[in-house]
């Protein structure tokens, strides 16, 4: 019920979006002699203000057409490497010529960027994509709006997105490294726990997890909180509905993304509407850098997507409650998980020092429970002054966690040939 009375708000604000269209075109148009009178600024960025708290916001594109390596020019192609209902595995493809002129090599570590699904698409990982292309053979997990999947698709849960793992990992090949923000961590490092238990030569060389709740028990966030202080039953009965027609996935019980969203927005009421006041002061004053900074910024962060029922409550259970992956106690599939048998992946943690989503300490738990990686191929990194977001993006992404990151896979890559070399001579 909660998602029609949802689209329904939505369709009867659309002859009010309209009027907010006409009004932006009659105050900006330069035949209007008050347009730039301070009552025509002010109308205008009414008008804009309205239809952009209350427009739709479908995927962004990922915009990454063409990157810069070291001031070179370097053309991308966005391939489809595989994909399933649920999921996109996109490839970045450097064009050989342009990195032969910005001086590097056409071969490089393959990386696979499990982007979460919680809420947000991809493309919210974008200036991390964009970063790792400086070094890496790069691919991306595009996940699917599940109201755009047909029911005749089946179900999706927390060990189909380990199987998928598994999967993208075997399409790329043999010993690709794999980075997990934020929501993939458990079910990637239980991928990563499996596969070595079988000796998958697909197996990923290093892994990274960057804001990542593997044991979410330690420094508990508002959020952690909010997922033990409610009974499992009281998520099933208050936050899954089902999806209306006329989408693809009419009938599918899903967890909205407007609730995420609404959620997420909750948490930090007053800076989004500090931020939608600065955007209205912006757009009467004209100042077109604030504009676009905000827009940027709200154009990738209001555009959701919706999770499957199994998969939402699957992870409240598995991650948040029962906290099965710490304790010893997951099984996929019938096999027990354990992250012990990983002996020749490299560990690599990330952390916000401020994050108040995974809290420091939560990631760095991969340390504990991976017990038989050797040392030197540990990373535990702390990023001070930065809260979630910039544990994976802004600045201090760029320059201090990054080049961290691309030390630590190069050197697995160093290791993995190594030890491939001397397998085949033994």
């Amino acid at each position: 019920m909660l998602y029609a009375l949802h689209e329904l708000a939505y369709s009867s604000a659309q002859p009010f979006r309209l009027g907010a269209q006409m009004a932006r075109r009659f105050w900006t148009s330069p035949l209007n002699p008050a347009s730039e009178t301070a009552i025509g600024r002010t109308a205008y960025a009414s008008a804009e203000l309205f239809e952009s708290v209350t427009r739709r916001y479908g995927k962004p594109a990922w915009g990454l057409e063409t990157i810069t390596i070291d001031d070179q020019p370097v053309r991308t192609t966005e391939q489809v490497i595989w994909s399933s209902p649920w999921v996109r595995l996109l490839r970045f493809a450097r064009n050989v010529g342009d990195l032969k002129r910005a001086g590097k090599p056409a071969a490089a570590p393959a990386v696979l960027i499990v982007a979460p699904l919680s809420g947000h698409y991809a493309t919210l990982l974008r200036g991390t994509v964009e970063t790792f292309l400086q070094d890496h053979d790069v691919y991306v997990t595009d996940w699917v709006n599940a109201r755009q999947v047909p029911m005749l698709e089946g179900r999706f849960d927390f060990h189909d997105y380990i199987d998928h793992i598994r999967t993208m990992l075997a399409q790329i090949g043999p010993r690709a490294h794999v980075v997990g923000v934020c929501q993939p961590g458990p079910p990637v490092l239980a991928a990563a726990a499996i596969m070595a238990a079988e000796n998958d030569p697909n197996r990923p060389a290093s892994m990274t997890f960057m804001g990542s709740p593997i044991d979410a028990r330690l420094s508990p966030t508002v959020t952690n909180q909010l997922a033990e202080a409610r009974p499992f039953a009281w998520f099933q009965s208050n936050m899954i509905h089902t999806v209306p027609w006329p989408y693809p996935g009419f009938g599918r019980e899903v967890y909205p993304g407007f609730v995420q969203l609404y959620s997420f927005m909750s948490m930090n009421e007053q800076r989004h509407k500090d931020a939608h006041w600065e955007y209205f002061r912006d757009l009467v004053a004209g100042d077109g850098d604030g504009v676009d900074k905000h827009e940027h910024f709200y154009d990738e962060y209001l555009s959701v997507l919706d999770l499957t029922e199994e998969f939402y409550l699957q992870t409240i259970d598995i991650v948040f409650q029962s906290h099965l992956l710490p304790r010893g106690l997951l099984e996929h599939r019938g096999v027990p998980v354990d992250v012990t048998r990983i002996t020749d992946i490299g560990l690599m943690t990330v952390e916000g020092e401020k994050d108040d989503i995974s809290g420091v300490g939560q990631t760095q738990a991969a340390h504990t429970l991976c017990t038989n990686i050797p040392e030197d191929r540990r990373v535990l990194y702390v990023q001070p002054e930065v809260g979630h977001y910039g544990v994976f993006n802004g600045r201090r992404f760029r320059e201090d966690i990054y080049p961290r990151t691309r030390d630590f896979i190069a050197k697995n890559e160093t290791l993995c040939a190594v030890s491939s070399r001397t397998t085949a001579a033994a």
